[in-house]
């Protein structure tokens, strides 16, 4: 089960694997699940809130600097539908998520050497395109591995959270004392953490005969129903575009250290955290329709406030606690939705495209908008923008989505 990383690690692995089951009080796939999303967000809580700082001290521009965000954004239009087309006729998922990781460590090997600002978008772009099925495929085998227990996906992806937590905060505090360029090497560090947990991932079940029978994959993205889905997932990644790339920057020129700004992010994620706990009961109690219907009138409030209440922190930080249902309950239930639309023949695919059109499609075109409307029309317009996206996607949900 772990030849892709040799029989040393494996052995070490399984060791370890057997304390934190009983510490964690999660099976041993569901810590190979844990152990994958906790390095994976430790590298994102170092990416997200402050690659743009990153990319501001090597002088780039803001038309730049969403322009080097949003490659990742354009790799996933595409990459991730390959990548599961790949996983669903293959059956060796974890082989593709490897592949995906050492591709991180070389991309972010190759930034030491590059300075140009189309220089560093490239690196993104390609790294991307080979790291971006990655996430799609961990999300379709840890749902197909829990089953009919799918209220569990909240207590293993959590660690994902609280690994993100760590990485912001600690990182805040670092570039207090430190100057941004350090965080290239840190990057660097994490993602050797992404490929050591991509080698031990559940190698996800194999596809059953009766899988034959399934419905084609064009039968069921004429649905209706997924079609509205998908539609308002690209509104939601359009309507957090602003934060991930322009937050830290939006805060930092209105005063605010690197280590408050850490705080805002933590407390989001925080937020976040409870979400995944208590989410064994918001799904058995609430329909996933209402789930998502509420996350999405929640970014509505949330982004409007963020715009035009950068000197109140007390309202700013009420603004991140609303994360928990933004990305917390939005991102469980989406999964969980696409999961039930889609067959098992065809569920890698149904989970790339999702990401897809969501972070791919939605993450480029809201990046490069926000790039835009942030020279042109300020802060405060910019984010006012990302909540109409979040009204719009609760108004497909509530006219189309079914429960």
């Amino acid at each position: 089960m772990l030849q892709s990383c040799g029989p040393i690690a494996g052995a070490n692995w399984m060791a370890a694997e057997r304390s934190l089951s009983a510490i964690a009080g999660l099976t041993g796939a569901e810590i190979r699940l844990a152990a994958y999303y906790f390095t994976y967000f430790a590298y994102a809580g170092v990416l997200v809130p402050y690659f743009a700082l990153y990319l501001e001290a090597r002088g780039l521009g803001a038309p730049q600097i969403a322009f080097v965000l949003a490659m990742p954004q354009v790799a996933r239009i595409f990459a991730p539908a390959f990548w599961g087309w790949v996983a669903d006729r293959t059956q060796r998922p974890r082989a593709i998520v490897v592949f995906s990781a050492v591709a991180l460590v070389v991309g972010y090997t190759v930034l030491f050497w590059v300075d140009a600002a189309n220089g560093i978008a490239l690196v993104m772009l390609a790294l991307s395109i080979a790291a971006a099925g990655a996430m799609p495929i961990v999300e379709s085998v840890a749902l197909a591995t829990l089953g009919a227990q799918s209220g569990r996906y909240g207590p293993v992806r959590l660690w994902g959270s609280v690994s993100f937590v760590v990485a912001v905060l600690l990182t805040g505090v670092w570039l207090d004392r430190a100057a941004p360029g350090s965080l290239l090497a840190i990057i660097w560090v994490l993602v050797l953490g992404v490929l050591a947990a991509a080698c031990v991932l559940p190698p996800g079940p194999r596809r059953s005969a009766t899988s034959q029978a399934a419905p084609r994959l064009w039968t069921v993205l004429r649905k209706p129903a997924v079609l509205a889905l998908f539609a308002a997932c690209f509104c939601m990644v359009v309507a957090h575009s602003a934060l991930y790339a322009f937050y830290s920057i939006y805060l930092s020129h209105a005063g605010y250290s690197k280590t408050t700004i850490g705080v805002l992010w933590t407390l989001g994620v925080l937020a976040e955290i409870v979400v995944f706990v208590l989410l064994p009961r918001l799904m058995r109690r609430y329909s996933l329709r209402a789930l998502l219907l509420g996350s999405f009138l929640a970014a509505g409030l949330r982004f409007v406030v963020i715009g035009w209440a950068v000197d109140w922190v007390l309202l700013l930080a009420a603004a991140q606690l609303l994360h928990a249902a933004t990305f917390g309950v939005y991102h469980a239930a989406s999964v969980a939705m696409v999961y039930r639309e889609f067959a098992a023949a065809h569920q890698a695919r149904g989970q790339a495209l999702y990401s897809s059109i969501s972070y791919g499609l939605g993450g480029a075109a809201g990046t490069l908008l926000a790039g835009w409307s942030w020279a042109a029309l300020g802060a405060e317009w910019t984010f006012t923008i990302s909540s109409v996206a979040g009204i719009a996607g609760a108004a497909l949900v509530a006219l189309r989505v079914r429960p």
